[in-house]
């Protein structure tokens, strides 16, 4: 019998593709056959930090469609990038189908599309494949996602995803507080980022319905409410980075290892290393915010150890520690 062939594709932004490259090659474990796609600036990114060129052994292919903007042009303009996603990518995407099912004797059976990418999944059933959507991160955002349509019935929300409020909310009695200003998609200043944020907030929605199948990159031990908010959704996770991603498979830059003869010199458990996406953007109110957190976390669990530990912030290549400030 044939093996299974599946078309995996990320958004493409460094926090989604590893993840997704881990799916990828745990699926081809199980000798399912798999196309991975990246956009055309990615796919040169990530082919160039690969030793296999071609792909990932004889099972994982890396290929590439465009995401609509020229060469040059910026990517980390996310609204524009996701804009440009959504007019062109879909289109694309049948092309290469089409090409697969032509060409190839092993034709396309299933997509799994990021849920950000959940335009792909109309994709799947217009020809007539399976589908299964895959979210690369936290459950709690993802249930946030799924919420959207109760935040607006509730007034939280207007129907852009901008927050009408600043009351705390809690998406269930067994979830944390937040602020709407802080939902995932709402915590850019600029509205019109908001609203095009918002955009795949919907495409998440969409996919969670049109889907067979929903895994997370996560598990029930580590996000018992969300999961129980929305019990539909599988755990998969947490997908963790392992010996066969010592050739940088899905990295976008080589890996920067100047900082492991510092850490060589550290006391055992002395420091806590805390890295954002290569996406985030917050103010130094919320930067101490999350500093004073952590100290307190660490004066909380290991007090006695508390002159010994220090804590580091990774963030647009600074290192800080969080508690002497250099």
């Amino acid at each position: 019998m044939a093996i299974p062939h599946v078309l995996i594709i990320p958004y493409p932004a460094q926090g989604h593709v590893i993840p997704t490259m881990e799916l990828a090659q745990r699926l081809a474990m199980h000798r399912v056959r798999v196309t991975f796609i990246n956009t055309e600036v990615n796919h040169k990114l990530v082919t160039s930090n690969c030793l296999d060129k071609d792909g990932l052994g004889d099972l994982v292919q890396m290929v590439s469609i465009p995401d609509g903007l020229e060469p040059l042009e910026d990517r980390s303009d996310v609204r524009k990038l996701t804009l440009s996603i959504l007019q062109t990518m879909p289109r694309k995407l049948e092309e290469l189908i089409e090409t697969i099912n032509k060409e190839d004797s092993s034709k396309v059976t299933c997509i799994i599309a990021d849920g950000f990418m959940g335009w792909a999944i109309r994709v799947a059933k217009k020809i007539g494949i399976s589908s299964a959507a895959f979210w690369p991160s936290s459950v709690a955002t993802l249930a946030s996602f799924l919420s959207f349509q109760k935040l607006i019935d509730d007034g939280i929300i207007n129907k852009n995803g901008i927050p009408l409020s600043d009351e705390m909310i809690q998406l269930s009695e067994t979830m944390p507080p937040i602020k709407p200003q802080n939902l995932a998609w709402a915590c850019f200043e600029d509205s019109a980022m908001v609203e095009v944020i918002f955009k795949l907030v919907l495409q998440a929605e969409e996919a969670s319905r049109l889907t067979e199948w929903f895994i997370c990159n996560s598990c029930p031990e580590l996000e018992a409410a969300a999961f129980s908010l929305y019990p539909q959704l599988l755990p998969i996770g947490p997908l963790l980075a392992s010996n066969r991603l010592a050739d940088q498979a899905g990295h976008f830059w080589q890996e920067d290892s100047t900082c492991l003869a510092w850490l060589d010199q550290q006391p055992v458990s002395s420091v806590i290393y805390v890295a954002f996406g290569s996406f985030t953007i917050f103010n130094q109110t919320q930067f101490d915010e999350l500093a004073h957190g952590l100290e307190m976390h660490c004066t909380m669990v290991c007090l006695k150890f508390l002159r010994n530990v220090r804590v580091w912030i990774l963030c647009f290549s600074d290192l800080h520690c969080v508690i002497c400030g250099f």
